[in-house]
């Protein structure tokens, strides 16, 4: 047992088993702790932090698209399920994303905050005293000066301080002077404000993902949309404390919408204007006017409008059989590069059919809409992304749309099971360019009669972005300050005429040993070195006749000087 421990033990030797049992437990917690705060293991937590994200960028997420990751575990029948039980598809929300996030801001707490006090005692305290024997020194120098001892320790120190060096200065026996000086500490400021920095935009991520939400909806041009529920939304993906309750409203009028392409139909801009009321002015007769751009959000309250964006929702009227009229303007969406677009009109009432037979004789209108419509063999295609000349390439169905069994369906195509088991029936196949129509065998006239543009627009509320933006700032400044700033000692040992040597003249002389060494392996300080150690001298030294001064290629002076003395050197008592 050590001199320090304090434990009593039975008069019988015997340390009773129920301490027996307790120590290892200590002992195996005090490891963990020890072990999980380590450097090691917070860079091995960033690197699997980063590799666990690559599934919510390479693979469709619950939460983003619902449809697509349904199609993909469709597709694939046995890595589709076992990677959506084991929460692929649903990263950021899953058990063991959040405990590698957990983990690493634990261990870069119990990391950081030792080496904070560290630092601030090292900070207050003086700088190590200077080594007896300075010739051990990577970087060592000897020369002499006129005047005393005093007046050289002088000179030195009032250019250390002009230099911003941390200087400790001590006198000896036999009127020797000596001076410790640091410099470099803004190198591990820097470095504790880069892991500090990281640590904030940990927080600032985990902040945006509890509190933060966002939400995407198709808005055609004219129309009015309001922000105010979860419902307002086509697509809402809300933080992990969010019901949707308290959302800030906002109201937008979409004005107009404007895009230029070039003459192989590439996007050179768009835009859309819109009026726009938030807050407290949503429902009022207030209105602020604004242009939304790609990459140029409109802000307001706290919350961000991106405009994603746009496309054709084509305007069909409908004549029934009984004479009524409908119009029926859908948002189609596209993939393509000249705005080819997919999309399905559906009539789940048609008037005049009794309520018990509305599932024969409900309509739906899928197929293309081309902005500049061009056919090949009766297929029609876009040639252009401007809507020059407008068609609509349609497949009638007549029948049961399958919208009464409560299981969702796309708003932009058709029930293909409906289809295949026979359901809906197609009646028709027909292009039709605006003013066109089309007869079917009830009496029903389709016209297709030209189109509306919509913007896709998405609201994004992030409280975490302001100490984003921040923490990131820091980080790269932090980054920059502790690979830039060298981290190095200097001591000067001036030693009076008396305790020199030599004979004559060198008597009235003061002999100035110089050591530096550098905390870093950076290169550069060789060669301020050579600067530093003259700040002694009056301008009439002279060196001893050593090439003590020139560091060799490995960090090493020429010569490497007398192991004699009794005191150790710095790297020693590092």
């Amino acid at each position: 047992m050590s001199a320090t421990d304090t434990t009593t033990v039975p008069s019988g030797g015997q340390v009773p088993p129920a301490r027996r049992r307790v120590r290892p437990a200590i002992a195996f917690l005090r490891n963990t702790w020890r072990g999980l705060t380590s450097m090691r293991t917070a860079l091995i937590l960033l690197f699997l932090l980063a590799l666990a994200s690559l599934p919510g960028a390479l693979l469709p997420q619950w939460s983003l698209n619902e449809s697509k990751t349904s199609d993909y575990i469709a597709a694939h029948p046995f890595w589709g399920p076992l990677m959506n039980r084991l929460g692929f598809f649903e990263v950021f929300a899953s058990p063991w994303y959040s405990a590698i996030y957990l983990l690493l801001f634990i261990s870069l707490v119990g990391c950081l905050l030792p080496r904070t006090f560290e630092f601030a005692r090292q900070i207050g305290a003086r700088p190590v005293s200077t080594p007896r024997n300075l010739a051990r020194m990577p970087l060592h120098a000897e020369y002499t000066v006129d005047g005393t001892a005093e007046q050289a320790a002088d000179r030195a120190e009032a250019t250390l301080r002009r230099k911003h060096w941390r200087v400790s200065r001590r006198t000896e026996s036999g009127g020797v002077h000596t001076l410790s000086a640091e410099k470099g500490y803004l190198r591990e400021v820097g470095n504790l404000v880069f892991h500090f920095s990281l640590l904030a935009l940990l927080i600032a991520v985990a902040i945006g993902k509890l509190f933060g939400y966002e939400g995407s909806v198709i808005v055609q041009v004219g129309d009015p949309w309001c922000s105010s529920s979860t419902s307002s939304y086509d697509n809402f993906r809300p933080g992990l404390t969010v019901d949707g309750t308290d959302m800030t409203p906002f109201c937008l009028q979409i004005k107009d919408f404007q895009a230029t392409w070039s003459p192989s139909g590439q996007a050179l801009s768009f835009h859309t204007d819109v009026n726009y009321q938030a807050a407290a002015e949503a429902g009022g007769d207030s209105w602020h006017s604004a242009r939304v751009q790609v990459n140029d959000p409109l802000r307001m309250a706290g919350e961000r409008l991106y405009l994603l964006g746009h496309g054709y929702a084509p305007d069909v009227k409908v004549t029934f059989p009984n004479g009524d009229v409908r119009n029926y303007s859908t948002p189609f969406i596209s993939n393509d590069p000249m705005l080819l677009s997919t999309g399905a009109i559906k009539v789940p009432d048609p008037p005049g059919v009794p309520a018990d037979q509305l599932t024969q004789h409900q309509l739906a209108i899928a197929g293309l809409f081309a902005p500049t419509a061009a056919e090949h063999g009766g297929i029609m295609t876009s040639v252009y992304p401007a809507a020059d000349k407008p068609g609509l390439a349609v497949d009638i169905y007549r029948g049961d749309l399958g919208m009464e069994g409560g299981r969702p369906q796309s708003v932009y195509a058709i029930s293909q099971d409906q289809v295949d088991k026979g359901a809906l029936v197609k009646l028709d196949r027909v292009n039709l360019y605006v003013g066109d129509s089309t007869t079917l065998d009830d009496g029903t006239v389709i016209t297709f009669t030209g189109y509306h543009e919509w913007v896709s627009l998405q609201t994004s509320y992030d409280p975490g972005q302001t100490l984003a933006l921040i923490a990131a700032i820091l980080l790269l400044a932090g980054l920059m300050a502790s690979l830039t700033i060298k981290r190095r000692r200097l001591w000067f040992r001036l030693l009076p005429p008396e305790a020199g040597s030599g004979a004559g003249d060198e008597l009235r002389r003061t002999v100035v040993r110089v050591g530096g060494l550098a905390r870093t392996d950076q290169a550069g300080y060789g060669a301020e070195f050579d600067e530093v150690s003259r700040w002694a001298d009056d301008g009439t030294g002279s060196d001893t006749g050593t090439d003590e001064g020139t560091a060799t290629a490995d960090g090493t002076t020429g010569t490497t000087g007398s192991n004699t003395g009794t005191d150790g050197t710095a790297a020693e008592r590092e």
